[in-house]
């Protein structure tokens, strides 16, 4: 839901933003003045989120330091900040943490739920790319689906037993759908 900062109270800047603590129960992002409101990842997620966390446990990524992180602010540019459901950052990403540049993670994955509009999961897709993200993964639970984009023109629709792969960022990052969604 787009919210307009124009309300009492509600961030006018990326910068106000970024300091801004809502009171309202919700999570926001920030598109170039756009202050986008939307409800995290519920309960119904929790055995996704395990699943993939201890997938991830399992990479040389991991052994190496890097992380899988949910919900955590990503400044995409200047003027856009996006919170996807889990980011990928590698050890280098987050020893540099208190640098001034933010990092951009290489592989994200957004949970889908009925609240999700398709045209603004779509624009989300488009600003990770255009970011430097390589690698996104779309999960539908409710269809039993995983959509792998390596680009926004490659994108691999993955049911049943087809394997979803972050290759190349995470090699060993391999699960089939049936393995992650049941």
């Amino acid at each position: 839901m787009i919210v307009v900062a124009e309300k009492i109270g509600f961030p006018r800047t990326l910068a106000e933003f970024k300091i801004w603590q809502p009171e309202d129960g919700y999570k926001y992002e920030w598109n170039d003045g756009e202050l986008i409101r939307f409800i995290g990842m519920n309960k119904q997620h929790l055995k996704l989120i395990r699943t993939l966390s201890r997938l991830f446990l399992r990479t040389k990524a991991h052994q190496m330091g890097g992380e899988l992180i949910p919900e955590n602010d990503v400044y995409l540019s200047g003027i856009q900040m996006r919170r996807p459901d889990l980011a990928y950052f590698s050890a280098e990403q987050i020893d540099n943490s208190d640098s001034d540049e933010e990092p951009i993670p290489e592989f994200t994955i957004e949970v889908l739920s009925s609240n999700d509009q398709i045209n603004k999961v779509e624009d989300k897709i488009i600003e990770y790319y255009k970011a430097g993200v390589k690698i996104v993964w779309l999960i539908f639970p409710e269809q039993k689906a995983v959509h792998v984009y390596n680009s926004r023109k490659n994108v691999t629709i993955c049911t049943d037993t087809d394997i979803c792969s972050a290759k190349p960022v995470l090699p060993e990052f391999e699960i089939s759908v049936v393995e992650l969604l049941g």
